[in-house]
């Protein structure tokens, strides 16, 4: 399969669906420079505006919308095939009668996987590529070993089907890296978290310009207590140890929150941001985003990868997808 090809790629550069940060905007700009644009989970009435936003602002580019299981009802699938995308990335969960469904509709599937493990089970749901989560990636985490590490493992599982790397992407190195490694292209997270397109509160993308370090963790775990990538910030001074290990408080509170996932609300992020405070070890996985009050990044996930620690400024994403490319 020439993937670029099926996915009406100019270059083999997707920009990762991250819930917020990853709206219309970004995704249609990405889409419009040659790559593929991907947008994050919204409330539903959001992810179809951003849906038609891509299709006006980059006509004849693949639409992506990124699922992430946690947090997706059946709505949000049903506003996925009434709209007719064109791809959409499984991350986080699924299962083969979600991944029947969207093919069923058309629909090319990428599923995110970290181990040989969740690669194998994502080739018998019948997905039709998969997304090689290296453990430097930002955000949350499936990764359990460098992405480069895994992705010899993950193709041999995948035998014909394409695979993307996610996890250190930050330069055009990086992209030559995984194609001659076997990948058939890139996710890039981090690196289009600071472009002018992002929904990022620009402090959020200040600090982690400035971040000399990134902790894994699982501070920000309330109602998802899953391994994560931040930059420092008053929160994490406070509640994680110097390895990022969140202390032992807030880590019994998250690791019983789980069942807090199914019953929270759509436009919850603000409301969480609100309530919680750096003295009180309640972090939820909420992101700071433009139109927040400052103060919020101090108390609020600053999701980031390793590739931070390579990366200099806030560019235009046109220009991001060209410096991933080469």
């Amino acid at each position: 399969m020439d993937v670029l090809d099926r996915l009406r790629l100019d270059v083999p550069v997707a920009q990762a669906g991250m819930a917020g940060v990853a709206g219309g905007r970004l995704a249609a700009a990405v889409a419009s420079a040659g790559g593929l644009g991907t947008i994050g989970l919204l409330p539903t009435t959001d992810l179809r505006a951003a849906i038609g936003r891509v299709r006006d602002e980059a006509p004849g580019r693949s639409v992506a919308v990124n699922l992430l299981m946690r947090f997706t009802r059946r709505r949000h699938v049903q506003a996925c095939i009434e709209a007719g995308v064109d791809v959409v990335v499984v991350a986080f969960g699924g299962d083969a009668a979600l991944v029947r469904e969207l093919r069923g509709a058309g629909v090319f599937v990428l599923v995110m996987v970290g181990t040989e493990n969740q690669a194998r089970a994502a080739v018998a749901w019948g997905a039709d590529g998969l997304i090689a989560q290296g453990r430097e990636a930002g955000g949350h985490l499936v990764g359990t070993v460098a992405a480069l590490d895994f992705l010899p493992r993950a193709l041999v599982v995948a035998q014909d089907r394409p695979v993307f790397l996610a996890g250190g992407v930050a330069t055009s190195g990086d992209t030559g890296a995984a194609l001659a490694a076997g990948a058939a292209g890139v996710v890039a997270g981090t690196r289009f978290v600071l472009t002018e397109e992002s929904g990022a509160h620009r402090e959020y993308q200040r600090r982690i310009l400035a971040a000399r370090t990134t902790l894994e963790t699982t501070l920000f775990g309330l109602s998802w207590p899953m391994r994560h990538r931040v930059v420092p910030n008053t929160a994490t001074d406070r509640w994680c140890r110097a390895d990022g290990a969140a202390r032992r408080l807030p880590a019994l509170i998250n690791s019983l929150s789980a069942p807090l996932a199914r019953v929270v609300p759509e436009r919850s992020e603000g409301t969480a941001l609100r309530m919680q405070r750096p003295a009180i070890p309640l972090f939820s996985p909420a992101v700071p985003l433009e139109g927040m009050p400052e103060q919020w990044v101090d108390r609020a996930a600053l999701y980031a990868g390793e590739s931070v620690l390579r990366i200099d400024g806030v560019v235009p994403a046109k220009q991001a997808v060209a410096e991933l490319a080469g």
